[in-house]
């Protein structure tokens, strides 16, 4: 369980943000989202300048940025959400090309795109610059407690165990003609959802009895702590780069 699993979003590479420590570049990004949490909406500059900065990285790191924004796409339903807050929301209305928006939604639609945009960039690019297996030995070197390390292991694990079970579902729904045209065929989709739910609970348990066979007590084996002794001064530093940048240009929005 403890071995190595190479996750999609990993791109290989031998780049200089490739090979800072995995907890360094957590501890980092972490940073950056909450200083962009912290910046104030009505700083239009400041979160251009924290797009600058992770195109900047994305360069260094050389992660091409049609791969990026092609895995940012897991923001279209808070895209979604945000277009809606400037005609449901209260207050105040203004005239936009023939709408009437609320000012106070329009303000909220721009805070939810443009801090939830960075967020989700900064995750993509910790992501592909970041082995599955480095990135759990990264929340151990923070101290993330045990009990999480080891759920976010089993999840990251299995997920593709529960995808290609869900694959060979719907082959069989096709096999024997079935084609969800419309709501008529959503309960067969709820009820193909109630089995994949009992099928993975099942399977939990079949996995579970086979790690107390083997004298599972609760804890797992100490994932193997890449890189030594840990990180560098010089590459905290390194690491320290982004959110300190991030954290000039929120001083600025606040103060400008």
């Amino acid at each position: 369980m403890t071995a190595g699993h190479a996750h999609k979003l990993y791109r290989h590479g031998d780049s200089a943000v490739h090979a800072l420590p995995a907890h360094c570049k957590l501890a980092a990004a972490f940073a950056f989202v909450l200083i962009v949490v912290s910046t104030p909406r009505e700083a239009l500059w400041a979160f251009a300048a924290y797009a600058a900065v992770l195109v900047a990285v994305g360069a260094l790191a050389r992660v091409p940025a049609g791969y990026a924004l092609r895995r940012m796409l897991i923001e279209v339903p808070f895209v979604a959400f945000a277009v809606l807050l400037p005609f449901v929301a209260e207050g105040e209305r203004v005239t936009v090309l023939g709408l009437s928006l609320s000012e106070s939604g329009l303000w909220g639609a721009w805070n939810v795109l443009a801090k939830g945009t960075l967020g989700v960039a900064a995750s993509v690019l910790l992501a592909a610059t970041t082995p599955l297996d480095a990135l759990l030995t990264g929340l151990q070197r923070l101290r993330l407690p045990a009990q999480l390390c080891q759920i976010a292991s089993f999840m990251v694990r299995y997920g593709d165990v529960l995808a290609d079970e869900l694959r060979r579902m719907r082959i069989a729904r096709l096999s024997r003609g079935f084609e969800a045209r419309g709501p008529r065929q959503w309960s067969v989709l709820a009820k193909s959802a109630g089995a994949l739910f009992i099928r993975a609970y099942e399977r939990g348990e079949r996995v579970h009895l086979a790690m107390l066979s083997r004298g599972y007590d609760g804890t797992m084996p100490t994932l193997p702590l890449t890189g030594g002794a840990g990180a560098t001064r010089a590459e905290w530093v390194r690491s320290a780069a982004l959110p300190l940048t991030a954290l000039a240009i929120c001083l600025l929005g606040w103060t400008l």
